[in-house]
């Protein structure tokens, strides 16, 4: 339907404002750089929209520090390359101030917090590896195995260049299903932090159970915590607050990551 195209290209559109400030202490030379300000695609990855922040940095850090892999922090959390952009800001951003003020480092890799990532061909890996484990969930793997290596480098490019039609030619193939059956299983990863100390939940939720369709209510329902616990709780993802009646299928087709993961974060009001 045309309406469902236009989400999905609103879901890709979606962008975040960013300030990326080179930390204090890594600073070598007698005037601190000015920040420098960057729209980002909720959608991609950091390593993939950072050149510039890297080549605008690392002039003002010492010599030997130039071919040091860069990684960000946001309010002492070393964000996750691996982590969608949008994903990162949903779970660690509590008061939505924008531009989104990130600290870049040059130094002192934090081997035991994050993954190592020396160039971009690390993350094509690691999309297609977790694109390999949603259609496995979905479709016992058989679309990946048909499509062709061309289909699997335009997925790729699609994101790396930010092209919404380039990546959904070939990841319309991913979304396929029988509309009496949907997915077989629905791919996604539950965060809540407050709640657990795991990093994320993943279980398996069929979209149609009985010829019934299951809703984010349901999913909800059976990863066995007390969601209320805590207060008034909004399940979000890309920005947006769902509500719990949301059909699991329709939140799958349309509003997944390009990992054609759902990742959705628990959310509570601050106090």
């Amino acid at each position: 339907m045309a309406e469902d195209r236009e989400i999905l290209r609103e879901i890709w559109e979606g962008r975040l404002p960013v300030c990326f400030t080179l930390a204090t202490e890594e600073v070598s030379t007698p005037i601190a750089p000015d920040p420098f300000y960057l729209m980002v695609p909720r959608l991609t990855y950091f390593p993939l929209v950072t050149d510039k922040v890297r080549r605008h940095f690392v002039r003002c850090v010492v010599p030997e520090k130039h071919d040091n892999e860069m990684w960000l922090e946001f309010e002492k959390f070393p964000l996750k390359w691996h982590y969608p952009i949008g994903l990162i800001y949903d779970l660690l951003v509590t008061n939505s101030e924008l531009p989104w003020q990130i600290t870049v480092h040059f130094d002192k890799y934090p081997d035991n917090k994050l993954l190592k990532c020396p160039s971009k061909d690390v993350v094509e890996s690691h999309l297609m590896h977790s694109l390999k484990e949603a259609d496995a969930l979905k479709h016992k793997s058989h679309i990946m195995a048909l499509m062709q290596e061309r289909d699997h480098k335009q997925l790729w490019l699609g994101l790396l260049h930010d092209r919404f039609d380039q990546f959904w030619s070939a990841n319309r193939k991913l979304m396929e299903h029988s509309a009496e059956d949907g997915f077989r299983y629905i791919p996604f990863r539950l965060y809540a932090p407050q709640l657990t100390s795991k990093p994320f939940m993943q279980y398996l939720v069929k979209s149609i159970e009985n010829e019934k369709r299951l809703t984010l209510e349901d999913l909800l329902q059976r990863a066995n915590l007390n969601f209320e616990s805590k207060g008034p709780f909004q399940v979000v993802i890309h920005g947006i607050d769902l509500p719990l009646e949301t059909p699991l299928q329709w939140i799958s087709e349309h509003l997944s990551y390009p990992d054609n993961f759902l990742h959705l974060c628990i959310r509570y009001s601050s106090p």
